[in-house]
Order: structure tokens, then sequence, then C-alpha cells
């Protein structure tokens, strides 16, 4: 029996697709879902992203998400803070 190679999409390819849950990064044509975090996890998000904002946003120089994807050098990555 023939198996057929998994097609690999282009980065503009992989950016049309809708959003999944749990998210999806792509590196290096290959799409890898994002594990979802625990509840430590969020938690230490949940405390972090309002003590970080809290010191940067009144100086308007920065501004903390828990998660954001950003598109560059050909890959396309959710940054977590």
């Amino acid at each position: 029996m023939v198996q057929s190679q998994p097609k690999i999409l282009t980065l503009e390819e992989f950016l049309k697709l809708p959003e999944t849950k749990p998210a999806s990064e792509y590196l290096d044509g290959k799409i890898i879902p994002k594990p979802m975090p625990q509840g430590k996890h969020s938690r230490l998000q949940g405390e972090l992203i309002p003590a970080i904002n809290s010191l940067v946003k009144p100086q308007k120089i920065a501004c903390a998400f828990p998660e954001l994807r950003c598109t560059f050098g050909g890959r396309s990555i959710i940054l977590e803070i």
C-alpha cells in the first residue's frame, strides 16, 4: 500500500485557515497543535498580566497579553507573557 505524503502548507495558506482550539502554530511548513495550559499556568498568567500592565501601560511603553499570534521569519507562533 502506498502512503501519500501529507501536504505541506505555505505560511499564507496556514494563515487563511480558521483558528483552532487549541491554537496551532506554523513552523517549517508543519502545523503544530499548541498544548492546552494547565491550571497553574493559567493562574500565573492571570496574576502576571495585571502586574505587568500596571507598570507599563501608564508609560505607554507596552501591554501584556495572555497569548498573541506573532507571524515573522516564515513562522506563525503563539507567544505568551
